[in-house]
């Protein structure tokens, strides 16, 4: 589902149009930091659908917050003492791409009531470890989440699993849109040449990747822009 920015306007006011016109009854709306707003956040409730999103810089507050309460304790003052915190953690490690990737999820429900964020029932903390293969180099990444879905709703494995898949969507799909097809640097603004051409790449993306399971995108594209014939043939048999 895609609708056309109106001028030089960015996703934020575009995404409520998108959702309005999807029934989220039972569904989870996942997105990045951009997208974490709060009226974005009651809309899909009151639509009776969940949100994911991840937490940066935009709410940098929440944010902060967040970070301090997955921060290890610190000494109590003598005679007093920390309430015990409910922390469920889980780790998944892949190999792939020449790289070992540990993920760690880590969740909390005792923030619901004290952020000033609607509907929030967990905070979250993701751990990234990418180690390579090659070179025994490791690089770390920490993201902080908040979601509308309880402790009973998504188990933290489930939870980790999706957040995953979003990141698999993020760079199966957006990255070979706005980087390899040179979505980002498209200067088509006249009438709706740009959401034509949006679909057009959508419509490329579903055919080689998709349905002829091509796994390199880059190279896939040199071979049909060589072979113009056979790029015909493909569109006009399917």
């Amino acid at each position: 589902m895609e609708v056309a920015i109106e001028g030089k306007g960015g996703e934020i006011p575009a995404a409520p149009r998108v959702l309005n016109r999807l029934d989220l009854r039972e569904k989870v709306v996942i997105g990045d930091a951009l997208h974490t707003q709060k009226e974005l956040s009651r809309q899909i409730v009151a639509a009776g659908g969940d949100y994911i999103w991840f937490v940066k810089g935009n709410q940098a507050q929440i944010e902060e917050d967040i970070r301090l309460w997955f921060e290890p304790d610190v000494q109590p003052i003598p005679g007093m003492n920390f309430p015990p915190k409910d922390f469920e953690s889980v780790t998944l490690t892949n190999k792939g791409h020449g790289r070992i990737e540990q993920r760690t999820l880590t969740v909390s429900s005792q923030l619901k009531g004290f952020l000033p964020w609607p509907h929030l029932e967990q905070v979250f903390k993701l751990e990234r470890r990418f180690t390579s293969i090659r070179t025994g180099k490791v690089q770390k990444q920490v993201v902080y989440g908040i979601t509308s879905l309880s402790r009973q709703d998504i188990t933290p494995r489930q939870l980790l699993q999706m957040t995953r898949a979003y990141w698999g969507i993020e760079n199966g799909l957006h990255y070979r849109r706005d980087v390899t097809l040179l979505e980002d640097r498209t200067r088509m603004t006249k009438g709706r040449m740009g959401q034509a051409m949006a679909c057009i790449n959508n419509l490329v993306l579903g055919i080689l990747l998709g349905k002829l399971k091509f796994r390199y995108l880059p190279r896939t594209r040199r071979y049909f822009a060589a072979h113009p014939d056979e790029a015909l043939s493909l569109i006009t048999r399917l």
